[in-house]
């Protein structure tokens, strides 16, 4: 009978001892596992908050614009960042309700069009940065 050692706990292989050695390798098996799966884990996908006072027709080159600023920058969105946008339709009066929106999404910063927009959400929430985003047009050339 041939004996062998495995982490200083001697073990034969016999009849007798197959069940201990078969919970040895399964113990050792799981753990590996675990350790694999917890490896995996997931990365979290930032998200913004895009918060705008005008309508979404009279926005689309400043949101255009802003997504090809993080294409650039090697974000697209769907694959490695999520924008959650919101736009108040030119009522000031909806700012407070759609900045409390976006802090309940638990946006990463909330990104706004003017100081107005600006101003109701830094007084909705202290931890989420707010930045202004300002779309320059270049001068024809």
């Amino acid at each position: 009978m041939k004996q062998f050692w495995i982490f200083d706990f001697r073990f034969s292989i016999k009849n007798s001892d197959r069940k201990r050695v078969f919970c040895f390798v399964l113990a050792i098996l799981l753990l590996a596992l675990s350790i694999v799966a917890h490896a995996q884990q997931p990365k979290k996908v930032p998200r913004i908050g895009f918060l705008i006072a005008a309508t979404r027709d009279t926005q689309s080159a400043r949101t255009k614009a802003f997504r090809q600023g993080l294409q650039e920058l090697g974000y697209i969105e769907g694959q490695n960042i999520a924008i959650e946008y919101r736009y108040a339709e030119g009522k000031t009066d909806r700012f407070p309700e759609l900045v409390a929106d976006l802090v309940r999404f638990q946006v990463d910063i909330i990104v706004v069009s003017n100081n107005t927009v600006a101003r109701a959400a830094s007084n909705a929430t202290k931890i989420i940065p707010v930045v202004i985003a300002v779309l320059i047009r270049s001068p024809p050339a």
